[in-house]
């Protein structure tokens, strides 16, 4: 079942999505990762930032797991972070 809550995207991913936040309404990260990319389409930098990306939900690194099992909470938030310089990759 879709719950709402936050996005927020940092740095280069802010840039390419043009907003530093909006909302989702989706039951799972995947579900939210996919939608924004639909409502970026016009800016085909954002999907490829996205891949590079890590994520945060809710405070927590998703780190290797399967988005499609990270489920997204009422009131969430998910951190969209690309790689800062110096960083890992």
């Amino acid at each position: 079942m879709p719950v709402k809550g936050t996005i927020r995207y940092w740095a280069a991913a802010r840039a390419a999505a043009g907003v530093a936040e909006e909302t989702y309404e989706a039951a799972t990260l995947a579900e939210a990762l996919a939608d924004a990319r639909e409502r970026h389409a016009e800016r085909p930098d954002f999907a490829r930032v996205l891949v590079r990306c890590s994520y945060l939900v809710d405070e927590r690194p998703v780190g290797t797991r399967d988005p499609e099992s990270v489920r997204l909470s009422d009131g969430g938030t998910v951190e969209v972070l690309p790689p800062f310089a110096g960083g890992a990759r």
